[in-house]
C-alpha cells in the first residue's frame, strides 16, 4: 500500500499535573486541521491547540514524526508522543 498524509486537529485542556491532549480530530486537509484547531483553542475547556500531519503507510504502520503545522494558546514543549 502507498504512503498516506493524515492532518488533525488537537485540542488540550489543563490538568492538576499540567496540559494534557483532548480528543483529537482527523481532518480533510491542511487548511482544516488549521482552522479546526484554532476553533478549539477559543472554546472555554481547552488551553490550546495544535493542527499537525502524519504520514505513513497504514498497512505496517510505520509512520514518520508528525510534522506541526501550527500552534494556538498553550501547548505542551514535548510533543514527542504524537
Amino acid at each position: 500500500m502507498s504512503e498516506v498524509t493524515y492532518y488533525v486537529a488537537l485540542p488540550f485542556i489543563a490538568t492538576e499535573s499540567g496540559i494534557a491532549p483532548g480528543d483529537a480530530v482527523e481532518c480533510f486537509n491542511p487548511n482544516s486541521a488549521v482552522m479546526r484547531a484554532e476553533a478549539f483553542s477559543h472554546k472555554p475547556d481547552y488551553v490550546g491547540a495544535l493542527a499537525f500531519s502524519r504520514t505513513g503507510d497504514p498497512a505496517t504502520g510505520d509512520f514518520r514524526d508528525a510534522q506541526i503545522i501550527r500552534k494556538f494558546g498553550y501547548v505542551p514543549d514535548d510533543l514527542s508522543a504524537l
